[in-house]
């Protein structure tokens, strides 16, 4: 099955929640499984939004307890690695959609494109060679189906 991963900070306004909780929706009725770091901010929207459509939603946390998982994951992965867990979100991910974000982000961003994953941006680090930028929730959902 088909795994898109959902990388943004952990905190955002409600603007960028929303936008993460519609991507999140998408890529449930996709039927396919969102991965993400697990905590709040884009990744708690993108979670929400997934598991209100009924989809899975893997939360690879930072921390070794996964009581710190945001409500919405509904499998947590403890792996006490901090920033190191990203590269396990790049890896478990087929494509990532990168919502606005922070340096951890940024560093997620580097990671993909390294590895060759595909990389959808959307209100996040502009003139980066090598992700496909979108401007909404709904060419962000149709960008990661054409990926196949």
């Amino acid at each position: 099955m088909k795994m898109i991963g959902v990388i943004g900070a952990g905190s955002c306004n409600n603007e960028v929640y929303e936008l993460a909780r519609e991507v999140g929706v998408g890529i449930a009725k996709m039927g396919t499984i969102l991965v993400c770091g697990g905590l709040g901010g884009v990744m708690e929207g993108a979670c929400r939004g997934a598991f209100e459509a009924g989809g899975q939603t893997v939360g690879i946390l930072p921390g070794h307890d996964r009581t710190h998982a945001n409500p919405y994951v509904t499998i947590p992965i403890v792996t006490d690695l901090g920033h190191a867990r990203n590269v396990l979100i790049i890896r478990s991910s087929d494509l990532l959609i990168a919502i606005s974000g922070g340096y951890g982000t940024l560093s997620e961003i580097g990671i993909a494109l390294k590895l060759g994953k595909p990389v959808i941006g959307l209100s996040t680090w502009p003139n980066i060679k090598g992700i496909q930028y979108v401007a909404t929730a709904e060419e962000a959902l149709n960008a990661a189906l054409a990926s196949g």
